[in-house]
């Protein structure tokens, strides 16, 4: 069994959270509830699980004032599953901090696949860089972040953004190649990546590959269109990339 506490002001949505978990993963077992920060802060410090689903609204502040709480008395190294409506900000905040989150209304599918990520870390990875990291991106109050989180089974590996080359699709993961490292293979597909990274100067220049603009070296007519980049890498262009990519080396 795999130990929780819910953190919600609304005990409606607690108790519609706990029917799903039961019917769509009973390997989760509720070990306490809380409604607020300074309750739900009390039970974590005293009864830390190993799964935390936390809301981000709660009545006397919000969930990241709850793990501000919780980090000034001792590092919280629970997983975490945040539990928001659609603020695109937090939920920018979440991805880039490699952390779990569910919309409201809760959807069963998306509730067992976070499961079933969950039941492959528990235990295994250190969550307090993902947690320091969402907190630091939180209190900027900056959408342009400029760490970002990228989690495999070998741990928790924090970059900083404009350290990234590019990024290549390997079916349903991503390797990215970044200055001074190792590449690291991330099970996440390039197009979550690309989400996240266009606004940062990253381009999507073909199927398989994703590149930081600042590390383009040359841009080769010949041979169908390639790109020559800082690691020396020779990446093709899709024909219907080409046009964007001459206008955006145009405003560079």
């Amino acid at each position: 069994m795999i130990t929780a506490l819910l953190i919600d002001d609304d005990s409606n949505l607690r108790n519609g959270m706990k029917s799903l978990l039961a019917r769509y993963a009973p390997e989760i077992r509720i070990i306490g509830e809380a409604e607020s920060v300074e309750t739900g802060t009390a039970l974590l410090l005293q009864n830390p699980p190993q799964v935390l689903f936390l809301d981000i609204h709660l009545g006397d502040g919000s969930g990241f004032d709850l793990l501000e709480e919780v980090n000034k008395k001792g590092k919280l190294n629970s997983q975490i599953v945040f539990i928001t409506a659609h603020e695109q900000y937090a939920i920018k905040a979440f991805r880039f901090s490699a952390l779990d989150f569910l919309l409201k209304p809760v959807d069963p599918e998306e509730l067992e696949k976070v499961i079933g990520k969950l039941k492959n870390i528990i235990d295994k990875n250190d969550n307090v860089a993902h947690i320091d990291l969402l907190l630091e991106n939180i209190r900027k109050k900056v959408d342009n972040f400029k760490r970002i989180a990228l989690s495999n089974s070998d741990g928790i590996h924090l970059f900083e953004v404009s350290d990234i080359i590019r990024c290549e699709s390997e079916d349903n993961y991503t390797k990215f190649y970044i200055k001074n490292s190792k590449p690291i293979l991330i099970s996440k597909t390039l197009k979550e990546y690309e989400e996240l990274l266009t606004e940062h100067g990253f381009e999507r220049i073909h199927q398989s590959h994703l590149i930081n603009l600042v590390y383009l070296k040359s841009y080769i007519k010949k041979d169908g269109g390639y790109v020559v980049m800082a690691d020396n890498a020779h990446l093709p262009i899709s024909q219907r990339k080409k046009e964007r990519l001459q206008e955006l080396l145009k405003m560079l």
